[in-house]
């Protein structure tokens, strides 16, 4: 019997990327050949470091959840140390943000964010969008079409919109996280397995390849919000994603900007290192408050009572962990030349009722007010007509200087205990799980319909709000709380709750609400906690299979 010596042969196939999603009106002006190379390429050289970056999160996720708190980082304090390193910063069109507009992508949403005053628009295809394949195609396409001066759109009703202003933000586009998949887009690899695409890199892919060279054109640059990073490996990840494509289509080298999002935990103890690997294409770090709080609920949700948050609208920027993560940012950012953005407070005006949009004008004028003077360069807003109330916030500390970037926040010092330092002092209170139901509810029952901003309440809620609803219910009922009036928190409770709040449904034909309450049940109900609730709601309901 011969026995075989050297290597095993193993089959090797052609990377490929191959559309398993319906092909709409002009998909194929998104969807062209020479676009699906480009993803076909990042996939290829990206695709499995993402895996091992995602699986990092599960470990560290882990770690925390069985007592081991997270530090700064002991490997990378050399980073930290070094004075002289600082970031690319602004690039053409954000020198100045103070005054930042979010919201998602579809074209009436596009024309009135470019019209609407603001120094930069964040068009969200993360949170703010629902992940249907329309939108995801379609959000591409009032981009592409805005960025050449040609997106015009018409209501059902017969309106007309477009775009009037002579001057328009700059445009920031937000693609999904890291952990989301793209179903619609399957990629092989050489090995011949068979994969969704990411969510990232397909966002991220087809608006650079699609509008690099014509945003150049236009003055500005491909720029990007990274969301949900946990770590500086993430953001190194990203690094190699912006350094390839720039080569790949031509253009020099730290001509992308991005600005990333802190909101997750395990990212407050790394902002320096993220700051550095993504030195040469990085303008600033964002405070993103709602998955920052839903970071901290999920990974400290098993620990025990004394890291049990109070009712939801208890959990403000004033208290003691939220305080400590935004000075550091500050700190942080200014040190190394990068700009600071504050976050969006969740209120909202009602043009049909002057007394929810004078309160509103006052909480979101004393929040940016807080932001302007700990030091931030600007903030987001989440409706046109908060505009001139956080202008005038900004502008009364900045006045004509574009940024504060010169305020080093030397007094400013944060030990690791100050970020988990959760203590509020509040109760929870039965108008607070049941709002908690019902907000996630009604968000998830829109969110099935495609939309991913929803004003509930008189609150913009997006996912990130959802997260923090029914994280915060799992964990009540884990921990075996009880509210101020002595009601235990158990799983039956929150099932009348459940029922209650279907009952005040306005329901109507085509509506998601059973749907939306199955989900509910399964991500705040369950045994297991999902790390997302949208993982298991898109592939459940928005994945189309036919």
């Amino acid at each position: 019997m011969r026995t075989r010596t050297g290597p095993i042969p193993t089959q090797t196939h052609e990377p490929s990327i191959e559309i398993a999603g319906r092909l709409g009106p002009r998909y194929d002006e998104v969807l062209t050949p020479e676009a699906l190379a480009f993803l076909t390429e990042l996939h290829h050289r990206f695709a499995a470091r993402r895996h091992d970056r995602l699986a990092d999160r599960m470990r560290r996720r882990f770690e925390i959840g069985n007592g081991h708190d997270p530090q700064f980082r002991d490997d990378t304090r050399h980073i930290r140390e070094d004075a002289e390193w600082k970031v690319a910063g602004a690039g053409p069109g954000l020198e100045d943000r103070r005054v930042e507009i979010t919201g998602p992508t579809d074209p009436k949403m596009t024309i009135n964010a470019l019209n609407s005053g603001a120094k930069v628009w964040l068009a969200d295809q993360e949170d703010a969008t629902s992940p249907t394949w329309k939108n995801v195609v379609e959000g591409q396409l009032s981009l592409r079409d805005a960025i050449r001066g040609e997106l015009s759109f018409t209501s059902p009703e017969g309106k007309r919109y477009e775009v009037t202003a002579t001057e328009t933000p700059t445009i920031v586009m937000r693609p999904r996280g890291w952990h989301l998949p793209e179903q619609h887009i399957r990629f092989t690899d050489r090995t011949g397995r068979t994969m969704a695409a990411s969510g990232s890199l397909v966002d991220f892919g087809l608006y650079f390849f699609h509008n690099a060279e014509q945003l150049i054109a236009n003055g500005r640059g491909p720029y990007f919000y990274i969301a949900k990073l946990e770590s500086s490996e993430e953001a190194k990840l990203w690094d190699d994603v912006f350094t390839f494509s720039e080569q790949y289509v031509g253009i020099p080298h730290g001509t992308i900007r991005a600005t990333v999002l802190i909101e997750t935990l395990p990212a407050a103890f790394e902002m320096e290192e993220i700051l550095f690997e993504l030195r040469d294409h990085i303008a600033g770090l964002n405070a993103g408050r709602w998955d920052y709080i839903f970071s901290i609920i999920k990974n400290y949700r098993g620990r025990g009572a004394r890291f049990v948050l109070p009712d939801r609208s208890e959990v403000t920027m004033t208290v003691p962990f939220m305080r400590a993560y935004t000075e550091l940012l500050v700190k942080t950012c200014h040190k190394r030349g990068a700009f600071a953005i504050g976050g969006m407070s969740a209120f909202i005006p009602n043009r049909r009722d002057p007394e929810v949009t004078e309160r509103a004008f006052e909480k979101v004028a004393a929040d940016k007010k807080r932001e302007a003077g700990d030091g931030f360069d600007g903030t987001w807003v989440a409706h046109p007509d908060l505009i001139p109330v956080a202008r005038a916030e900004f502008d009364a500390v900045l006045g004509d200087r574009p940024n504060q970037l010169d305020r080093q926040r030397p007094e400013v010092e944060v030990a690791a205990a100050d970020l988990i330092d959760v203590h509020i002092g509040r109760p929870i209170t039965t108008a607070g799980v049941h709002g908690n139901v019902s907000v996630a509810i009604r968000y998830i029952e829109a969110w099935l319909r495609g939309l991913g901003a929803v004003a509930i309440d008189n609150l913009m809620e997006d996912a990130a709000t959802a997260e923090i609803s029914r994280s915060q219910v799992w964990q009540w009922i884990h921990q075996d709380q009880t509210t101020e009036d002595g009601t235990p928190i158990t799983r039956d409770y929150i099932e009348g709750l459940i029922v209650t709040v279907l009952a005040e449904a306005q329901r109507h034909d085509g509506d998601r609400f059973d749907d939306a309450a199955a989900i509910f049940r399964e991500v705040a109900l369950g045994q297991e906690f999902p790390a997302f609730l949208t993982l298991p709601a898109y592939t459940k309901y928005l994945v189309e299979t036919d």
